[in-house]
């Protein structure tokens, strides 16, 4: 096996040194940045995307990300430029670890994607600015492959672009990987095919190269000081497409889109192994078909503009001979404007909201929070009729239907790995979800035996979430295609916002609609923080599922939050500005605050009348009627009800006689509240009896004490 020194590695990967050189005036060389027009055009978008933190985020968003401002400031290097503010740039580069940094809105998912730390120290290092005493001890702590639990992903395989990043950061950092060889020597070679190629699972499987994937794995082993398979040339080379972009593979049967980002990959990796495109000019044309009107690059032709698609189409063109010289960008506008009619009103649809028991608690919540459409995930047979039925007999205006999750089941593609959480089917209102009888299999049959019958039936397929880059792109890109999935998820309890921790994402933003997943895990009440925190928007004339279809269809969609994880702000993803403006000019349409607080600050218990026939009711009486109490409690996740609760029940009268509830606490095997409750049990009654019920609430301002006044 043929050994390559260190020096050459760093020669051929490029890496970025800290005293790395600047052109900050005059004209650049022609392997840099291209004509001063380009260069021009292409900073002016860049700075559309500055924020005043210092870094730059997406155009839709108020406040910066870390991936944007790292494609941003990789832009302004392949140009051969400065960002305009460097110093306010790197110290928010310091601070802006989505998951561990002091602004994280969101956890991890699984995987710890350690892409963002590479991302941080190689924004430094583009700065001009030291990245080891803030990086190293981090870095030098992964010492060995990460660990991914099957309950994922089937074979237990990591994400295999993130488990190289150590040996790329220790190369950025200048820290020596021979150490690594035995930890990681063994990974790497497991996952290369015969061809020269890499992918997430092992070779031994016989499953071929992904583009991506084979980029990361040859640096991986350069690093090791392992050199490529020249085979692997001609496997990139075939990668190209007819239009001159390149795939994920030579001949994709399923998702096999040219983008951008393969691209990229291809003409690195081609670098790295000595090569160039068997159709260099057809590639350069491809790359100049995605330069928008707005002087950013979209990651394929008739996209959005991205900073991250501006970097590698940046970075492709400095590296085969500078920038576009003979043309301007595309005239036309990065994205079609949506036209959203004056007669649309603004609808909530919640989806895999809590589908068991209470349904009185669930119809008095969707009119307290304004839910129109219903989503109840994996129901018990019954519950959402007699949900329906509540509705209809109280007047208020919800629609159920079921948005259940599929657990165990699992999806795969040859070398990427077969994973659960991507099977969410949502069915129309009064129709089963169908099942998918096989359980595990091909994505292809997975859209042709579950996703097609599901559409056929007016029901949609939900994206959840997965770790593997390579793995998703594949799939929703297939969608575009095919058809597939109708939206993706976003806000969510525990991973807050799903966008945040796989910012890649955010390419799919104006091509598939997303929508928030309340994957809720107990019943309505207990469940109410979360339907208060985020939800889903749609713009339609009525809020039934027709105009739900339409404005899917139109992507008139968005996906709302405001709570703490947002500090209170109001946070939109998905849907063009037009259709974020239209749902704000219409916000007392949806909004559940007011500047006092929450509905649920004005509705801190519930008080509900449970009967013989209330089969769904906890506290349900064999005769005569029982009133169960419930007060707010926080659902915390992992730990179920939180215990004690700020409000107290601390008496009640009967027809202004005393009486004492029932206190009733039920606790899981490992002790875990998952019911708290105050039962009063009367004997039926012709007569109307007045029961009035005193409760005591600890406020930040002092003690609050008010009373409940029921009639029964």
């Amino acid at each position: 096996m043929e050994r390559i020194t260190r020096r050459k590695f760093l020669k051929t990967v490029g890496a970025a040194a800290p005293a790395a050189g600047w052109v900050t005036g005059g004209a650049a060389s022609p392997d840099a940045g291209g004509t001063e027009a380009f260069r021009e055009a292409v900073t002016r978008y860049l700075e559309t995307l500055a924020r005043s933190d210092g870094g730059y985020g997406w155009e839709d968003q108020e406040d910066s990300f870390l991936t944007e401002t790292y494609a941003a400031v990789g832009a302004y290097h392949a140009l051969g430029m400065r960002p305009p503010r460097p110093a306010e740039t790197a110290a928010y580069v310091r601070r802006a670890h989505p998951i561990n940094g002091p602004y994280a809105q969101t956890r991890r998912h699984w995987a710890e994607i350690k892409e963002f730390v590479f991302q941080q120290i190689q924004t430094l290092l583009w700065l001009g600015e030291p990245a080891g005493e803030g990086f190293s001890r981090q870095v030098a702590g992964w010492r060995k492959v990460s660990g991914y639990t099957t309950a994922y992903e089937k074979g237990g395989n990591p994400v295999f672009r993130q488990e190289v990043q150590p040996l790329l950061c220790r190369v950025l950092l200048g820290l020596p990987c021979e150490t690594l060889a035995e930890a990681f020597g063994g990974y790497l070679e497991a996952r290369r095919r015969p061809d020269g190629t890499f992918n997430n699972t092992p070779a031994a499987d016989g499953s071929g190269g992904h583009l991506v994937n084979t980029f990361f794995g040859i640096r991986a082993q350069q690093a090791l000081g392992i050199a490529p398979r020249p085979a692997a040339l001609d496997w990139i080379r075939r990668c190209q497409r007819p239009d001159g972009g390149f795939s994920w593979c030579p001949e994709p049967e399923v998702g096999g889109l040219s983008d951008l980002s393969y691209t990229w990959a291809a003409i690195r990796t081609l670098e790295l192994l000595g090569g160039k495109p068997v159709r260099p000019e057809a590639c350069r044309d491809w790359i100049r078909s995605l330069w928008n009107a707005d002087g950013g690059f979209a990651d394929r032709p008739g996209g959005v503009s991205s900073a991250l698609a501006t970097y590698q189409a940046c970075d492709i063109l400095a590296r085969t001979g500078g920038g576009l010289r003979d043309t301007g960008p595309q005239d036309r506008p990065s994205r079609r404007r949506s036209v959203i009619p004056a007669d649309l009103h603004a609808f909530t649809i919640q989806f895999e909201a809590p589908g068991e028991g209470s349904v009185i608690e669930a119809v008095e919540l969707a009119k307290a929070l304004k839910i129109h459409l219903w989503g109840a995930k994996n129901s018990r047979p019954g519950w959402r009729e007699a949900a329906q039925a509540c509705a209809e007999e109280r007047g208020v205006p919800v629609t159920f239907f079921a948005s259940d999750e599929a657990y165990g089941t699992r999806v795969s593609l040859p070398g990427l790995g077969s994973y659960t959480h991507v099977n969410d089917p949502v069915a129309a209102p009064g129709r089963p979800v169908p099942a998918w009888p096989r359980r595990d299999g091909s994505w292809r049959e997975f859209r042709d035996e579950c996703v097609g019958p599901l559409h056929a039936a007016g029901g949609m397929m939900l994206w959840q979430i997965c770790d593997n880059e390579e793995f998703a792109r594949i799939v929703l890109d297939d969608s575009i295609l095919r058809g597939g999935y109708g939206a993706i998820s976003t806000f969510h309890f525990g991973c807050h916002n799903m966008i945040w921790a796989l910012p890649f994402m955010m390419r799919y933003r104006h091509e598939i609609p997303f929508v928030s997943l309340q994957d809720a895990h107990g019943e309505s009440w207990w469940w109410s923080g979360m339907l208060t925190g985020f939800r889903t928007l749609f713009l339609a004339r009525e809020p039934g599922w027709e105009g739900w279809q339409e404005a899917l269809r139109e992507k008139r969609v968005v996906a709302v939050r405001r709570d703490a994880r947002t500090a209170g702000r109001i946070r939109m993803l998905g849907g063009a500005p037009e259709v974020r403006e239209a749902c704000m000019r219409r916000l007392d349409d949806w909004r559940w605050w007011d500047d006092s607080g929450t509905v649920l600050d004005r509705m801190p218990v519930s008080v509900v009348t449970v009967r013989p026939g209330d089969r769904f009711e906890f506290g349900r009486p064999d005769a005569g009627v029982c009133v169960r109490i419930r007060v707010l409690r926080e659902w915390v996740e992992g730990r179920k009800l939180a215990d004690p609760s700020a409000i107290t029940c601390v008496g009640a009268t009967l027809d202004g006689v005393a009486i004492k509830p029932e206190r009733v606490a039920k606790r899981d095997a490992q002790g875990l509240l998952e019911e708290c409750c105050e039962l009063i049990r009367l004997p039926a009654s012709p007569a109307k009896r007045i029961l009035n019920m005193n409760f005591r609430e600890q406020t930040a301002d002092g003690v609050r004490e008010f009373t409940w006044r029921l009639e029964v």
